[in-house]
């Protein structure tokens, strides 16, 4: 610390001079004692210096409501809510988040080291403390089809950023345990620094050469076995609630049935809707919802706080104690969980926006097709089992469902029925021409198709529809508006929200993202999605292979599990 800064902090703590402002009659979560302690909070500099009978030039008498350090959101992506950062990081402090993990490598996919240094400006002088994980997998593997390679070479310059924690998730499990040296050149590149995990149902032989690499954290545990497993091997568990993933309750039940100790446990949202921070919060949702489950409150505070920052070293954040950050949150009770107040840094968080760094051109002009062959879509129902993709619901986990596919009795091709839909992904970085296309169930959409420039990770185009003519016409929209999301009906684009930050993020208001996503998810249920499915972000998955069990990539069907392609000019046997 400053010379000059300390000895004010050290005076004001001795109560040799006023602090700055005194929270007074708080109700303090102390998450050392585990003890909610009655007091006065003295805040100078920004740095709580004291908790006892100070005088303050500012007073706030907070009249017997909680107070906790501010919350962290252990694992994020920012690109994942479509708005400006600023614009998401604004809305999750009014729910008490005051420190964000992101991991850019949606943008750094689209973009490389461009979509980095994007998201490093845009957050640079915000009310929060935002760091950043440095995308690992750019590409996610050795099959994926995206805009950049990002290698160890590349990822030099950011070692020597404060703001920079570490290696962001590890998703190409198998290049880490193969010992490939181009992974491993990163891994070594980031050695002391923490080294973020992806590893879902890896075999315990597996798991435990990926953690000999160095990773320490995952937040792909999505049931309380597989945790304990990764706690076993002294992995710390984020465990996540977005808007597709909702991992929460089946590890939280186990954790209160068994009796388990959280002090491995922190939470994170991954990937999460503006519109549903909104509707249900951000990191107090997973708060809340792990209280109503039996968590103790306290204990949940700290899954919320000082697990999290002793997890990424950050040694003042994380406790209402002398020698923290004042980022701080008023409760109205440790059950609901609704934030009254927010500090950053001893300041009363106000949505104020400053002023950001334009957009560089270029990154509003990412989506390259190409020219549309209609044959590409076409795919025979020869009465042969066809490996289709079986949705999960509340999961971003598939199951492979071999089965014979709808046909048209004049033509032979697969029609969809209303119970199976086809899929589609669509190169759009080089504009290779590349088209795959496949069979999904359990998304029950008809009358139309949908389609979404948010894919990972390598985010080409992908849709689902009932016909070939809707499919191809919401790939044109998309191509028309450099990005977003999509719905259209018998050729008609019903509406879009435009994303052309990338193909990722919009540049316009909340209250216009807001506005059009709300539109365009209850349109997508009217036409046969389940209730408790979020359309966009569900599909958004369905490319990614490096979870389980299958997925469509551009090159065709690819089995996560078998490493290989099912269908596809890749294929063994297509």
């Amino acid at each position: 610390m400053e010379l000059k800064k300390y000895l004010g902090c050290s005076r004001a703590a001795r109560k040799l001079q006023p602090a700055d402002l005194v929270l007074k009659n708080a109700r303090i979560v102390n998450v050392f004692t585990d003890r909610v302690e009655e007091g006065n909070v003295a805040v100078t500099n920004g740095m709580i210096v004291g908790i006892g009978d100070y005088e303050g030039r500012k007073v706030i008498d907070l009249e017997g409501k909680y107070l906790t350090s501010g919350f962290i959101d252990a694992h994020l992506h920012l690109e994942s809510t479509l708005v400006n950062p600023q614009v998401l990081i604004s809305k999750a402090e009014e729910h008490g988040t005051t420190t964000f993990i992101v991991d850019p490598h949606e943008v750094a996919n689209v973009s490389g080291t461009a979509g980095i240094d994007y998201l490093l400006s845009q957050t640079a002088n915000l009310p929060a403390h935002v760091y950043v994980m440095i995308a690992s997998c750019v590409p996610s593997t050795p099959i994926d089809d995206n805009g950049c390679t990002l290698d160890a070479a590349a990822m030099k310059k950011y070692l020597d950023n404060n703001r920079v924690l570490g290696l962001g998730e590890v998703m190409d499990c198998m290049s880490v345990i193969n010992g490939d040296p181009s992974m491993n050149e990163k891994i070594e590149l980031f050695d002391g620094k923490v080294k973020d995990g992806h590893a879902p149902n890896l075999s315990d032989e597996e798991l435990a050469a990926y953690v000999m690499a160095g990773v320490t954290t995952d937040h792909e545990g999505t049931t309380y076995e597989y945790v304990m497993k990764e706690r076993s091997m002294g992995m710390t568990c984020h465990i996540r609630e977005g808007s597709a993933a909702r991992n929460l309750e089946m590890i939280v039940r186990g954790i209160v049935e068994n009796n388990t100790n959280t002090e491995g446990f922190c939470f994170c949202t991954d990937d999460k809707h503006i519109e549903d921070i909104n509707r249900e919060g951000d990191i107090d949702h997973n708060v809340r919802k792990a209280v109503s489950m039996g968590i103790s409150p306290i204990a949940a505070v700290k899954m919320a706080t000082i697990q999290p920052a002793r997890c990424y070293g950050l040694r003042r954040t994380g406790a209402v104690a002398p020698g923290f950050d004042a980022d701080l949150v008023v409760w109205d009770s440790l059950k609901n969980f609704n934030a009254q107040m927010v500090f950053f840094k001893g300041q009363l968080v106000t949505r104020k926006y400053v002023k950001m760094p334009a957009c560089p051109p270029q990154l509003m002009d990412t989506v390259h097709i190409g020219p549309i062959d209609p044959k590409k879509l076409e795919l025979r129902a020869d009465g042969k089992q066809f490996p289709a993709i079986r949705m999960i619901p509340g999961q971003i986990l598939t199951e492979r469902a071999d089965i014979g596919l709808p046909a048209d009795p004049q033509t032979g091709l697969f029609r969809p029925d209303g119970k199976v839909d086809k899929i589609a992904v669509f190169e759009r970085h080089h504009a290779t021409g590349k088209v795959g296309v496949g069979a999904v169930l359990n998304f029950g959409l008809q009358g139309g198709a949908i389609a979404s420039s948010v894919s990972h990770d390598s985010h080409n185009i992908i849709a689902i529809g009932d016909n070939d003519a809707d499919i191809l016409a919401a790939v044109r929209e998309l191509q028309r508006t450099h990005g977003g999301y999509t719905i259209v009906q018998d050729g008609q684009v019903y509406d879009t929200l435009e994303l052309p930050v990338m193909g990722l993020i919009s540049d316009q208001s909340y209250s216009y993202v807001s506005k059009k996503l709300k539109k365009l998810i209850t349109r997508a249920h009217r036409m046969g999605v389940p209730k408790d499915m979020a359309p966009f972000i569900t599909l958004s998955f369905m490319a990614l292979p490096v979870i389980p069990s299958i997925r469509l990539t551009p090159r065709g069907v690819y089995s996560v599990t078998e490493s290989k392609f099912l269908t596809g000019p890749e294929a063994e046997n297509p």
